[in-house]
C-alpha cells in the first residue's frame, strides 16, 4: 500500500504579477517580451484569472477522502514545486508515493519531471502512472459530456469537435505518441457518445518563434481552420468538447468560451462547450481508478 499520492499539474500563477515569471518558467528561463506578457495578463484578467490551482486542490481534498491517504498537488511549472512537495511527505513519513500526472495525454513529461527531483530526497520509492486517456472510465465521463451538450443543441445542423492542446510539430516527430493517444482517445469517446461524425482539432498554440527568432510549426489543424470549414460547409453551430483538458483555465475560458465563441458569433453561428471535469465527481471516480491500479 502506498503512503501517499501527488498529482502533478501543469500549474498556474493566482497573482498576475507572478505571469513574467511564470512565462520564463514555460520558456525555460528565456525572459518573456513586453508584448507576451501584456497579452498574457489581458487574457488572465478577461476570466478574473485561473482557477486551476483552486479546482486541483478540491480534486486532491476528494480523492484523498476515497483514499483515506495524504494527496498533494505539485506543478511542474510553478509553486509548489514537485521536489518541495515531495520533501515535505517524506518528512511527514511517507516512503512510497504514487504519482499522478493531471494530463492524461503526457503523464511521461510530468513523471520524467518528477523523477528527475526525486533522486535527490532520499528514503523515498515512486510509482508512476502512465498515461491514462485510454481510461474507460475517463473515456465514458466525456462521451456523456458530449450527449447532454448536444441534447441541448438549437439546431439539428450542426458539428461536434473535439480539441487537445497543440503541441510543436517537433515534438511529435521525435517520438512523442501525444497525437496518437489524442486521436485513439477521440475515436473511442465518439462512439460512446454514439457520433455519426466528428472532428479533431488542436488549440491554444503558443509563439510562431522561439526564442533566438527560430519558427515553430505547431500541431494541427487548428481550431480556428476546422471552424472556418464547417462554417464554409453550411454549419449552422458546433458543439467543442475539450477532450485533452481536465480542468477550466485560460485555455477554456478564454480560448473557447471567449475567443471562439466571438468567432462563432461573428459568422451567425452558434458554439457550445462541454463542461469540464473540474472536480466533478465523475472525475474523482476516473482518478480514484488511476491511483488504486498503482497499488495493484
Amino acid at each position: 500500500m502506498l503512503d501517499a499520492y501527488v498529482l502533478v499539474s501543469h500549474g498556474t500563477v493566482d497573482d498576475l504579477a507572478d505571469i513574467p515569471p511564470f512565462l520564463r518558467n514555460i520558456r525555460r528561463g528565456h525572459v518573456a517580451s513586453p508584448e507576451l506578457i501584456a497579452e498574457v495578463t489581458r487574457r488572465y484578467s478577461a476570466v478574473g484569472g485561473s482557477p486551476l490551482n483552486r479546482i486541483n486542490s478540491q480534486v486532491a481534498f476528494l480523492l484523498e477522502g476515497r483514499l483515506e491517504r495524504p494527496v498533494r498537488v505539485a506543478n511542474r511549472l510553478w509553486h509548489p514545486h514537485p521536489e518541495v512537495v515531495l520533501s515535505t511527505l517524506r518528512s511527514e513519513g511517507a516512503r512510497s508515493i504514487g504519482v499522478i500526472a493531471l494530463a492524461q495525454h503526457s503523464a511521461h513529461i510530468y513523471n520524467d519531471a518528477v523523477r528527475e527531483v526525486a533522486q535527490e530526497i532520499p528514503g523515498l520509492t515512486l510509482r508512476y502512472a502512465a498515461s491514462w486517456g485510454q481510461s474507460m472510465k475517463l473515456t465514458d465521463t466525456f462521451a456523456a459530456a458530449i450527449r447532454n451538450t448536444i441534447s441541448r443543441a438549437p439546431s439539428e445542423s450542426f458539428a461536434v469537435v473535439m480539441t487537445a492542446h497543440s503541441l510543436p510539430v517537433s515534438i511529435v516527430e521525435a517520438g512523442d505518441p501525444y497525437e496518437d493517444d489524442v486521436r485513439r482517445a477521440a475515436a473511442s469517446i465518439a462512439v460512446r457518445a454514439r457520433l455519426a461524425a466528428y472532428q479533431v482539432a488542436f488549440q491554444s498554440q503558443g509563439l510562431s518563434s522561439e526564442p533566438g527568432g527560430r519558427p515553430i510549426e505547431w500541431l494541427g489543424p487548428d481550431l480556428v481552420q476546422v471552424l472556418d470549414e464547417l462554417g464554409r460547409a453550411g454549419k449552422r453551430g458546433v458543439v467543442v468538447a475539450p477532450i485533452g483538458f481536465l480542468a477550466d483555465h485560460t485555455e477554456i475560458l478564454y480560448d473557447i468560451d471567449i475567443e471562439m465563441r466571438k468567432w462563432a458569433d461573428d459568422r451567425g453561428m452558434w458554439l457550445r462547450r462541454t463542461p469540464s471535469l473540474n472536480a466533478n465527481e465523475p472525475f474523482i471516480d476516473v482518478l480514484e481508478e488511476v491511483a488504486r491500479e498503482l497499488e495493484a
